[in-house]
């Protein structure tokens, strides 16, 4: 059972450590027995940047002095005598007491707290304090430019002047940290992620699914002929992912853009294999020729799909999804009926053949606006 309850020093620490490292909000809730929003709730007030650990200026009382300042209140020295003790000036003594209530409510626990909190003045930021340059990123944020390419842009346009160079760490913390009222909220619309916090550079969303493919074949072996689209029966395939774990087969043919659609219970290799053989057995081998996934584990077992269907399988480079533009475009397409968020499991095998068609009969101005199928019938025709 979860309790609602917070973090102590260490727990926090060790949370920011792990969140550094890259690990995700389910695992380091289930490490410390609370659900992920909770870990959220840790980490969004900072945007998901650890904040600098905290040390007490070496000219600031210290917890002690403020216990001896309390005792000596209590045995009635003088603020002299207590500041002699302490080897203090007395107008530090004096000050200190007269901030926290005074002779008759001075406590020392609650003086430091109080000073600990009052010690949270952050130096302002570079964007703080420039408003020119402050507008210039605001403006180049609107462009969808991101931090990394406006903090080029400035050292490129002001070699010699300081005053204009800001780094992308510095910008990218002006939108996550809203404590710091630099950089509105809403400028982090135009950034690529979109992330509602910043997540570790060791960290990537599906780190655990993705790169670790046996004798995956690269994308970079396949012959030049698919490269052109000229030569049909070459497909690029993906999940669509929706909620509660549901998923969508798609496949689209390169040279028609032809769509075929395939229910799956989940993203086992096993289950996803057995799903695209059952697709290539519908149509003539001239017509499917070559796969060109990504890196997800779900293809893991490409092996075995090749050995039954006699079809060549590559793989992608790492997040590198431009590298199967169509299937790309095909699932933003997708997206119009089966929106982010959306339970897939809910849709039959007949509803997503309905979809299939209605995507094959539009026409596309990049075939000058014949549909997918006509262009693909067209092939089929041909290698009768």
């Amino acid at each position: 059972m979860y309790h609602r309850v917070g973090f102590t020093a260490a727990q926090s620490a060790e949370l920011w450590e792990r969140w550094k490292k890259g690990e995700g909000l389910k695992s380091i809730g289930r490490g410390f027995g609370k659900p992920s929003s909770s870990i959220f709730a840790h980490l969004r007030p900072s945007g998901g940047i650890m904040p600098p650990a905290r040390r007490r200026s070496r000219l600031a009382l210290t917890m002690a002095e403020r216990e001896e300042i309390s005792r000596g209140i209590v045995e009635g020295q003088s603020v002299r005598a207590i500041a002699r003790m302490l080897a203090r000036a007395a107008s530090t003594v004096s000050r200190e007491i007269s901030r926290n209530g005074g002779i008759d409510r001075y406590r020392a626990a609650a003086a430091d707290k109080l000073a600990w909190k009052q010690a949270l003045r952050p130096k302002p930021c570079k964007l703080a304090i420039h408003g020119q340059l402050r507008q210039s990123v605001v403006r180049k944020l609107e462009l969808n430019w991101s931090p990394e390419q406006i903090a080029g842009w400035l050292k490129r346009a002001y070699p010699e002047t300081e005053a204009w160079r800001v780094s992308h760490e510095t910008i990218y913390r002006s939108l996550y940290v809203q404590a710091r009222g630099v950089l509105k909220k809403e400028l982090m619309e135009h950034l690529r992620s979109r992330r509602a916090i910043r997540r570790s550079r060791h960290a990537t969303a599906k780190a655990d699914q993705r790169g670790r493919i046996p004798d995956a074949v690269s994308i970079r072996e396949r012959p030049a002929s698919v490269e052109d689209r000229a030569v049909p029966g070459h497909w690029e395939g993906d999940l669509l992912c929706g909620s509660k774990n549901s998923y969508i087969v798609t496949l689209v043919e390169r040279h028609s853009r032809y769509v075929m659609l395939a229910k799956v219970p989940n993203r086992e290799t096993r289950t996803v294999v057995d799903a695209l053989i059952r697709q290539a057995r519908k149509l003539p081998h001239e017509l499917y020729r070559s796969l060109t996934w990504d890196r997800g584990k779900e293809l893991s077992d490409h092996k075995r799909f090749s050995m039954e269907t006699e079809i060549d399988v590559y793989f992608c480079d790492p997040q590198s999804p431009w590298q199967r533009g169509s299937s790309e475009n095909t699932n933003r397409l997708l997206r119009q009926y089966f929106p982010k968020g959306l339970d897939l499991a809910t849709h039959s095998q007949a509803e997503l053949n309905n979809v299939a068609r209605q995507l094959n009969e539009r026409p596309r101005k990049t075939l000058d606006f014949q549909s997918p199928a006509e262009r693909f019938s067209q092939c089929v025709a041909a290698t009768g």
